[in-house]
């Protein structure tokens, strides 16, 4: 018989999770800036359409298109100059930096629904959706690991670096446009361009971590719970269909069924229609 001393019941206690202070306090006050549209002069159905402009840009072609099958995945290719727009777009997201994100995705993928997986679906939906970013669970990934083909870029570094005054500047930018388009604007739309912008694409993005490991069908034995979920594919541009992406981790495309709508999908063919996009990768027909 084996006899545990001490010291080895100690190793394995679980430490306690330490709360990440800066991100709770900044999650916190960006919900409540979003009460800020109850102020009265601050709606207007201008603003709700910047809002809506800088979902589809930040969210869509930001984070779906950019940092996730373009960069995280190298799903396709595109110029340079293309891939850095994206990326800056991504950027405006406010979710990490371009590094960060890109690394702590390829960890999700690599320890899928595991104890090293960042956002883990197996502890629960509220963890997988948003708590895990309220702790140090993730501190211990080894992010340059999985970022060695863009971390010594200058312009990522740009963008991991400058994070939160490239969001202020849009703020600034939003309240002068607004301002230029009719006096007294200004406010509206940064209220709803940012904040309520902000937390629309983040519940958005943080749906794919949560509700498509939960709710859904499954095509693929992808030895994981990543499920398709239609609904979070109408709101994320295509990344619902999370069991086609799990089973393809490489694929362009993620709507593999002629009803499984990806507008993500469309825009890369529309790129490779103009000439832009090229190496597209795909599964072959009968994988599918």
């Amino acid at each position: 018989m084996t006899i545990s001393t001490p010291t080895q019941e100690k190793l394995n206690v679980t430490p306690p999770l330490k709360p990440d202070w800066p991100v709770i306090a900044f999650m916190v006050a960006v919900h409540a800036a979003v009460l800020l549209v109850f102020v009265p002069g601050t709606f207007s159905w201008a603003a709700v359409g910047v809002a809506l402009f800088l979902h589809w840009v930040t969210g869509g072609l930001g984070i779906t298109l950019g940092l996730h099958r373009l960069v995280t995945h190298r799903s396709f290719e595109v110029p340079k100059w293309l891939e850095y727009i994206l990326v800056f777009f991504g950027t405006l997201s406010c979710q990490g930096g371009p590094i960060d994100w890109v690394g702590l995705h390829r960890a999700h993928h690599l320890h899928s629904d595991q104890t090293a997986d960042p956002h883990d679906a197996t502890k629960g939906f509220w963890w997988s959706h948003m708590m895990w970013l309220m702790y140090h669970s993730h501190a211990e990934i080894d992010i340059p690991r999985f970022t060695k083909d863009i971390a010594d870029d200058g312009f990522y570094q740009f963008c991991q670096k400058y994070l939160f005054p490239i969001q202020v500047a849009l703020g600034v930018l939003l309240y002068f446009v607004g301002e230029a388009v009719a006096p007294g604007l200004g406010w509206s739309f940064v209220v709803w361009g940012i904040f309520v912008r902000l937390v629309v694409v983040y519940h958005c993005t943080w749906f794919v971590n949560s509700a498509t490991h939960k709710f859904g069908y499954r095509t693929y034995d992808s030895k994981d719970s990543s499920t398709n979920c239609w609904w979070v594919a109408l709101t994320t541009y295509g990344e619902g269909w999370h069991n086609n992406h799990h089973a393809f981790q490489y694929s362009a495309r993620h709507g593999l069924q002629w009803w499984e709508i990806d507008l993500t999908w469309m825009t890369i063919q529309l790129l490779q229609f103009l000439g832009i996009a090229s190496n597209i990768k795909l599964p072959k027909p009968e994988e599918i």
